[in-house]
């Protein structure tokens, strides 16, 4: 009945807010009115970002986009899983079949792999979401794309803080600078967690350079750090753990200090110069990541040859460049570009002799490096005509040489290259000034990660059979965007073919490999509206139906247990049915805001034997602001779970010991005052 009544009252709340026609880029590569883009793309911008939030996590504001899921794990020790249109829902360590992008420089290493804890969430000026085939167009990625820009330097001295404190001994601190050409932030979070062992501390800085040299002529430069010390890491409960107490960490957890340290910094910065109609990019980046994280794993299980143990410490350094070219007329527009990432890494395996490390295990250097070719092109074939295609050429080389050779452990060294040519095409027909229709279609694929082909069943080594696994969307919208409202309607149709799943689940490591083909099949919504007198409602839905289309055998449990996965069983994951709804007001110095959101259950294993329930669960926060010439300061207070719901906020897909839940936080309160200042 709870579950009735959230969702009756969602479907109150959607004839939803209001946005203008907001200037595209993720689709396009250049700035496009979100009319003439013949895709799903949504954004979400500075102010809402902030406004009663804790700018810690993309889960605070990314359930409003249609299509997208965005669980927070409560465990910074894995980061946040994202899905989108089901695809990335089987990551147990950060984000893969999504390319996430930061002020236009991959925050994806070429693998596939990235981390959304690297995202300055304090100093975003807006973050856009791409759904979709024209994802390809931006390589390794078959979800979609998230793209978070900073916040330019304000022509006045600026300076801005915040602060909040919240239950579970949380608290957040952040100071932001800028003046004429550069902007700076930094912020602390720490937190002891929901559950036991999760304490976590996350350090981030940002900074950002603009300077115009000459007519034609920018140049933009980034940094940004991330310090994580020591993040604890809960790890999941079975269903009986978790009803017995939600809050309890497993026993290994313990007995092991599961916990990952992190520290990666990046520079990059991209040279922009205009040539009449033609406009020319170079865009370069570099930096470090170091990892050290501790594992559960049984000391007997870790001492067996081919192990590669319990800790891994892993050292690398990436970077890449990028040449761009883009020619615009008023009914033709082109875009060309050439592409070159790289990552290369040392990483190392040792014992976790019960949270102390012993023996050497695992000792190899790790490269990967993909380079891109692509083209673009809109003709404006008549005034409410428009035609979209593109192209892209990748080729992406993994390469392993093996430093430890042990009896019973080989050279396990080896190299393979994935290639794939992913064209894209897409129509829009300007119907009116405010209303669009548009199709398209085209082709994605995704590599194995390198944590995908990092062990075989047969003997030790890489997985080197794995294959990419190749996907066909075809998708067909509307958009509606006026004065003070903007409504949005996609249905969609992907098949994936080879798709990668677990192999065997046991002895604390998975292997995967390849399987028939997936479907996807959904529908979104979006509607967003201001009602007047202050008041405004929002409301996204999304119906997935994502399935194997032909089953297959696995192996996910400590008994070795051979386990048939049926025809038509449901990709883990992910949800039928995900609805989120939203009324706010606003009218200074006041703003108020109820949030719900609803999702069906999810499916914890390929067999579909154990299900996660559904839930609904509401937020509200509510402040006011106070401002003067040169001056403003913001309080808030913000409840979630108000209903005080006892649910699993995310799943552990496939893990070995059934241990798949992590349960949320039951009702919880945040206070933060927010204060900026203009000299």
């Amino acid at each position: 009945m709870r579950s009735r009544g959230a969702l009756a009252l969602l479907l109150v709340a959607a004839p939803a807010l209001a946005q203008e026609d907001a200037v595209v880029v993720t689709a396009t590569r250049t700035a496009r009115p979100a009319l003439e883009v013949p895709a799903s793309v949504d954004q979400i911008h500075g102010d809402e970002i902030r406004e009663g939030r804790a700018q810690v996590n993309l889960s605070e504001t990314m359930g409003r986009i249609p299509g997208i899921a965005v669980q927070n794990r409560q465990n910074y020790a894995q980061d946040l899983q994202i899905q989108s249109r089901g695809f990335g829902a089987r990551s147990t360590f950060g984000v893969r079949g999504i390319r996430l992008v930061a002020d236009g420089i991959p925050a994806t290493m070429p693998d596939g792999q990235g981390q959304a804890s690297t995202f300055a969430l304090g100093s975003a000026e807006r973050i856009e979401v791409l759904r979709g085939p024209f994802s390809a167009l931006y390589g390794n990625a078959s979800g979609g794309v998230i793209a978070v820009d900073t916040q330019d330097p304000p022509k006045q001295p600026t300076l801005e803080s915040d602060f909040l404190l919240g239950s579970y001994q949380t608290k957040k601190a952040g100071l932001r600078f800028g003046e004429g050409i550069g902007v700076g932030d930094a912020s602390i979070f720490q937190t002891n967690g929901y559950r036991d062992h999760s304490w976590a501390r996350r350090e981030q800085y940002n900074a950002k350079l603009k300077v115009a040299p000459s007519d034609g002529t920018s140049f933009t430069g980034v940094y940004n750090g991330l310090h994580q010390p020591d993040t604890q890491d809960p790890l999941g409960l079975t269903r009986a753990e978790k009803d017995a107490n939600p809050r309890q960490a497993t026993p290994n957890a313990l007995l092991f200090n599961t916990k990952k340290t992190v520290l990666q910094n990046q520079v990059g910065g991209t040279l922009a110069q205009k040539l009449g109609e033609h406009r020319v990019e170079l865009m370069a980046y570099g930096g470090s990541r170091s990892i050290e994280q501790f594992l559960a794993i049984p000391v007997a299980t870790q001492n067996a040859a081919t192990h590669s143990g319990g800790i891994v410490e892993l050292d690398r350094n990436y970077g890449g460049s990028a040449l761009r070219w883009f020619y615009g007329s008023s009914s033709v527009r082109l875009s060309a570009g050439f592409e070159y990432d790289l990552q290369n890494e040392k990483r190392k395996g040792f014992i976790n002799n019960n949270g102390t490390p012993g023996a050497l295990k695992r000792d190899e250097d790790n490269k990967v490096d993909s380079t891109d070719f692509y083209g673009q092109a809109e003709w404006k074939v008549a005034e409410q005509w428009a035609l979209h295609g593109g192209v892209r050429r990748s080729a992406v080389r993994f390469s392993s040489e093996d430093h430890f050779i042990a009896a019973g452990n080989p050279n396990d060294s080896g190299a393979k290259t994935y290639h794939a040519t992913t064209p894209v095409a897409g129509v829009v027909f300007r119907a009116t000034e405010t209303t669009s229709v548009y199709a398209n279609y085209g082709r994605g694929f995704e590599t194995p990660t390198f944590l995908e082909i990092a062990y075989r069943n047969d003997r030790s080594g890489l997985n080197f059979d794995l294959e990419a696994s190749r996907s066909r969307h075809a998708e067909l919208g509307v958009k509606h965007i006026a004065a003070g409202t903007r409504l949005t309607a996609a249905a969609f149709h992907i098949v994936t073919e080879n798709e990668i799943v677990v192999d065997q689940n046991t002895g604390g490591r998975a292997t995967f490999k390849n399987v028939g083909h997936t479907k996807r099949t959904g529908f979104e919504l979006g509607a967003d509206k201001e009602l007047g007198g202050g008041f405004g409602a929002r409301a996204a839905w999304t119906y997935l139906k994502a399935v194997f289309e032909e089953g297959f055998n696995t192996v996910i449990t400590t008994t070795n247990t051979v386990v048939s996965v049926p025809t038509g069983a449901t990709l883990p994951g992910t949800a039928k049915n995900q609805l989120y709804g939203e009324l706010r007001y606003r009218r200074e110095p006041w703003f108020a805001r109820v949030e719900g959101l609803y999702r069906t259950r999810v499916a914890t294993n390929d067999p579909n034997d154990e299900f996660a329930d559904g839930y609904a669960v509401f937020n509200v926060v509510a402040g006011l602001t106070q401002r003067a010439s040169s001056w403003r300061v913001t309080e808030f207070l913000r409840v979630d779970n108000v209903g005080d719901r006892n649910y699993v906020g995310s799943v552990i897909v496939n893990e070995t010991n059934r241990r798949y839940y992590e349960p949320a936080p039951r009702r919880n309160m945040t206070v933060g005052i927010q204060a900026a200042l203009t000299f």
